[in-house]
């Protein structure tokens, strides 16, 4: 299959095309962070520019489109909603009306983040309440991208993994920071159900294969709060659990608002794909496994110029 990834510098978007690309023609898209990988093509392009995502599927002629490209900062998004507002939901509704009109596969990449977090256990069902700049973009952006484009698949995510920067994920905020010795907050009141990003990639492909379509969470099956996320990342690389401090969110000051708890069911997708999806610890034990063979200083040289 030809396979279009947009956001292909980011952490979901690089290691998808990494793990796509093992099995199909991969085509990444960059923006401000270019790319040096023989593993994939990379394009350059502005995905807001007029005509921008008419050009790009005329080149590519993709089979599968997966959009991961998105203002996903918090508060990046608070300073600019505007921005927030064109990136996460005007242009994913432009690219799957777009990739509609194609005839490709679509899946629209969105967030946990649309739930408000109050009772956790949320279904595909659950109706959300978005608490941020961006979890409201980002619902946005679902509801566009699925009027526009019936057969795309919505998935909603929480993740982690290594990422060409070093800074993009939870667990890399850990290990980096406890590997310096210095002290970290971990809440104890915030509860998530995160999956590798490398684990992400076959069943995003499973998904595209099984002719799925309409709204899924893919998460792991177990949640955990990031205090014990935090603990389980610091055994895991045999770093001083003590230096995360437990901490309630509330005391952390932080300029957007963060739902406390975003558990999610996973069981929709499951039946649909026949089998559970994995553990965040499973995701963690790989995430350590990565680290061991060098995968993060691999995914440094990609982005050296």
């Amino acid at each position: 299959m030809r396979i279009l990834i947009t956001g292909a510098s980011g952490l979901l978007g690089l290691n998808l095309a990494l793990e796509a690309a093992k099995q199909h023609t991969v085509y990444g898209v960059v923006n401000h962070h270019p790319l040096h990988t023989d593993a994939f093509r990379v394009i350059q392009a502005d995905l807001l520019a007029p005509g921008g995502p008419e050009r790009l599927l005329d080149e590519t002629q993709p089979d599968w489109v997966i959009h991961c490209a998105a203002l996903a900062n918090l508060d990046d998004c608070e300073a600019d909603p505007h921005l927030a507002h064109r990136l996460n939901a005007e242009l994913p509704e432009k690219l799957a009306r777009d990739v509609a009109r194609g005839g490709a596969r679509l899946v629209q990449v969105s967030t946990d983040a649309v739930f408000d977090g109050v009772k956790g256990g949320y279904a595909e069902e659950d109706v959300p309440n978005p608490l941020s700049v961006y979890a409201r973009t980002k619902l946005d952006g679902e509801l566009a991208a699925g009027a526009a484009n019936p057969q795309a698949i919505i998935a909603r995510v929480n993740l982690f993994g290594w990422s060409a920067v070093g800074t993009r994920s939870l667990a890399e905020f850990f290990v980096n920071n406890l590997s310096a010795g210095k002290r970290v907050m971990g809440f104890t009141d915030v509860f998530f159900c995160p999956l590798l990003v490398n684990d992400i990639a076959p069943i995003f492909l499973a998904m595209l294969e099984n002719g799925l379509n309409g709204l899924y969470h893919v998460v792991s099956r177990e949640a955990a709060s990031k205090y014990d996320f935090g603990v389980a990342a610091a055994r895991r690389f045999g770093l001083d659990e003590s230096l995360i401090s437990p901490t309630p969110v509330a005391q952390a000051s932080l300029r957007a608002a963060r739902s406390p708890n975003l558990t999610l069911r996973s069981d929709k997708l499951a039946s649909a794909l026949g089998q559970p999806l994995p553990s965040w610890r499973e995701g963690l034990e790989r995430f350590y496994q990565l680290y061991r063979e060098g995968y993060p200083e691999k995914l440094r040289q990609l982005s050296v110029v």
